[in-house]
């Protein structure tokens, strides 16, 4: 999310002093149950993407306010190791079968190559006007990084790590992803409110689609199984299901004030939407990618950011904490009582 959107929401901090929480559906401490809190190094600042390698077991974390990528063992619960100098990071992509990891270094204007092995960053790729999210379309070997205030998709040959092609969106471009199934990028043009769609082979725009009940779309989590995709709106706090194979939307379901990361639990059937408000909303997803609000509550000031490990369902927030260190909360999937 760009830097004109990285105020906390005032009601989240009143929220967190006071106790209380919005109520909506179970409260989210029925939805998420504690495993651990793993302290985090650095400095008590913002957070942002995260993504995880399962063949490592390592989890790769943003911590913007560092200009660092901090990488925990999910086997142990700690910190591996951290890898400085990527400015302002963003975006990250673990991305096993090439044996890399990327990162978007916004403060620099680059794509940081790092080697999943030493954890070393080995390339550095220039990546248009404000890097954020990344996507990789497996067939082509290319990597989409949308551009946020560029208004553009730089596409990068992983096998070169070079730009091989910059697509113009016509505004502000949020978060990217691939649907493998139809080999197609998907990105949210935020300032139009559209979804594009566009082939990775030819690396041209193929399709848009305008958003009703949409303001400002950022977050996008691509279903493949389910041919879903939800949609995070944050300047209205919506999330919407898109049917890929209609290209409409479906259902829009109220969240978090400025909702930001989705990530989706294929283990336990449950989408998670975590909102720069600090309120994570819990959905149970039917296998047609129907959603089912089952939880929705504050967890922490400023919690934008989630993860979900495949392997066990447990999900991962990083926390700023004001005066404290920075914690990496671990949860595993509650059960809701009916």
């Amino acid at each position: 999310m760009s830097i004109a959107r990285l105020a906390v929401v005032a009601f989240a901090f009143v929220s967190a002093i006071v106790g209380c929480a919005p109520a909506a559906g179970a409260g989210i401490d029925r939805v998420l149950s504690p495993v651990a809190a793993i302290p985090l190094p650095g400095t008590s600042s913002r957070f942002d993407y995260q993504s995880i390698d399962p063949r490592q077991h390592l989890l790769f974390v943003a911590h913007l306010g560092d200009g660092t990528v901090d990488v925990i063992d999910l086997r142990k619960n700690d910190v591996r190791a951290v890898i400085p100098n990527i400015s302002q990071v963003h975006g990250v992509l673990a991305v096993p079968e090439l044996g890399r990891v990327y990162a978007t270094a916004t403060g620099t204007n680059e794509l940081a190559v790092i080697d999943a092995h030493s954890l070393r960053v080995v390339a550095r790729v220039e990546a248009g006007d404000y890097p954020d999210g990344i996507a990789y379309a497996v067939p082509e070997r290319k990597l989409y990084i949308s551009d946020e205030t560029g208004g553009t998709v730089t596409a990068i040959d992983v096998r070169t790590n070079r730009r091989v092609a910059t697509i113009a969106l016509g505004g502000e471009a949020g978060n990217t992803q691939f649907d493998p199934r139809s080999n197609r990028i998907f990105v949210n043009a935020q300032t139009s409110d559209q979804l594009i769609e566009i082939d990775p082979r030819r690396d041209r725009i193929v399709g848009r689609t305008a958003l009703s009940y949409c303001k400002n779309n950022h977050g996008l989590l691509v279903n493949a199984p389910a041919r879903t995709a939800y949609i995070a709106c944050d300047e209205n706090a919506t999330l919407l299901t898109y049917d890929m194979r209609t290209h409409k939307v479906t259902a829009k379901n109220s969240v978090g004030d400025e909702p930001d990361v989705l990530a989706y639990d294929a283990r336990n059937k449950r989408l998670y939407v975590a909102a720069e408000s600090g309120v994570v909303s819990v959905f149970a997803a039917a296998p047609a990618g129907t959603l089912s609000k089952i939880g929705m509550g504050l967890l922490a000031p400023n919690a934008h950011s989630v993860a979900v490990d495949p392997a066990t369902g447990y999900s991962y927030f990083p926390i700023q904490r004001p005066s404290h260190r920075p914690v990496l909360k671990v949860f595993k999937a509650g059960t809701v009582q009916h």
